[in-house]
C-alpha cells in the first residue's frame, strides 16, 4: 500500500510599505499612562520598503516566524516590529503558524522620523491579512495595529490623515496636492521617547496651525499647505543638531516651497513645485548626506 505525501505548498505577496512625514505635529499633552496626546496630519509619500510574506504549509516541521533584511545591522527577532506584528497576527486571529518567511527590503532610513518600522509592521498585517483570507475588516487590522504602536493604524490606511489621541484617531482629509519632495536624513538618529522627554521639559510657545492646514487643503492650496508646515519638535531638536538647521537652510535656497523635520526627526523634507529644481537639490544634498531621496506625494 503507498501513501501520498502531503504536499509543500507556498503563497506569497509582496507589500509596498510607504513611508510617511508629518505637515503638522502638535504635541497636546500627557495621559496618566504616560503616553502623549497629539494633533497632527500625516502624508504618505513614495519612498517604500518591499516587504515580503511567504506562507508555506505542508512542512514536516514548521519553523514559525523567520525574518531577513538587506541591511544586516537591523534584529531580525521580536526587537524587530514587523516580526512581532506576524505573532501578533497570529495570536490574534488563531490562524495556523506553520512557516512564515518574511524579508524586508529597506530603502527607509531607520530611526528618521518616518514611521519605516509602523510601516513595515503594517506590511505584514496586510500581507498576512490577505494570504490567510480571515476576513479583517480594516478597522479590526488598524485595533490590532495599534497594539504594535501608535502610528501602525495610520500606516495601515495612508493617505492625508488628521491624527489625534496617540496618534491612533484618524480622520481622512482631501488629498493633499501633488508635488515632489526630497528627504534628507542627517547622519544620526533621534529616540522618539528622548524626543518627547525634550519637549516636556520646554514650554511650547508655537503651536502649529492645523486648522489653517486643514482649510489650504480642503481648498488644493499647495501654497497655504507649505505656508502652515509645522512641527513643535523641532524647535526642540534643532536647538540641539544644528545639522537639521542647515539641510532647511539649503532646501529653501534651492528652490524648496516649504520645508519641515518629519515626526520626531532627524530626518528634513522640502516640498517642491518644480520638479527639476527638486531633482537638483536632491543630487547636490547626496553629496554630503548618503540618506537624501527624491520622491513624491502618494
Amino acid at each position: 500500500m503507498f501513501f501520498s505525501k502531503q504536499a509543500v505548498t507556498h503563497d506569497e505577496t509582496t507589500v509596498h510599505a510607504r513611508a510617511k512625514i508629518n505637515l503638522t505635529l502638535d504635541v497636546t499633552g500627557t495621559r496618566p499612562d504616560g503616553y502623549h496626546t497629539v494633533k497632527m496630519i500625516m502624508q504618505t509619500v513614495a519612498l517604500h520598503d518591499d516587504v515580503t510574506v511567504t506562507v508555506t504549509h505542508g512542512e514536516k516541521k514548521p519553523q514559525g516566524v523567520r525574518l531577513t533584511c538587506n541591511l544586516p545591522y537591523l534584529p531580525t527577532d521580536s526587537r524587530n516590529l514587523a516580526f512581532r506584528a506576524a505573532e501578533l497576527f497570529y495570536e490574534e486571529t488563531g490562524a495556523l503558524l506553520e512557516t512564515v518567511d518574511i524579508h524586508i527590503e529597506k530603502r527607509i532610513p531607520v530611526a528618521a522620523g518616518l514611521a519605516g518600522g509602523s510601516t513595515d509592521a503594517a506590511a505584514v498585517l496586510r500581507a498576512l491579512s490577505a494570504l490567510h483570507a480571515v476576513g479583517l475588516t480594516d478597522g479590526e487590522l488598524c485595533e490590532m495595529g495599534l497594539k504594535l504602536g501608535a502610528d501602525v493604524p495610520y500606516c495601515l490606511r495612508g493617505g492625508t490623515m488628521l491624527a489625534e489621541g496617540i496618534g491612533e484617531t484618524l480622520s481622512p482629509l482631501p488629498d493633499m496636492p501633488h508635488c515632489h519632495v526630497v528627504l534628507c536624513k542627517p547622519p544620526f538618529g533621534i529616540s522618539t521617547k528622548e524626543a518627547y522627554r525634550q519637549i516636556d521639559a520646554v514650554e511650547l510657545k508655537k503651536r502649529p496651525d492645523t486648522d489653517g492646514m486643514v482649510k489650504a487643503l480642503q481648498k488644493g492650496d499647495l501654497a497655504g499647505v507649505c505656508k502652515r508646515l509645522s512641527n513643535v519638535m523641532e524647535d526642540v531638536t534643532a536647538s540641539k543638531r544644528r545639522q537639521i538647521g542647515e539641510i532647511k537652510a539649503f532646501l529653501t535656497e534651492n528652490g524648496a516651497d516649504g520645508t519641515l523635520m518629519s515626526g520626531s526627526g532627524p530626518t528634513v523634507f522640502g516640498l517642491f513645485s518644480d520638479e527639476s529644481r527638486a531633482r537638483t537639490a536632491a543630487k547636490m544634498l547626496q553629496h554630503r548626506f548618503t540618506d537624501t531621496f527624491l520622491t513624491e506625494i502618494v
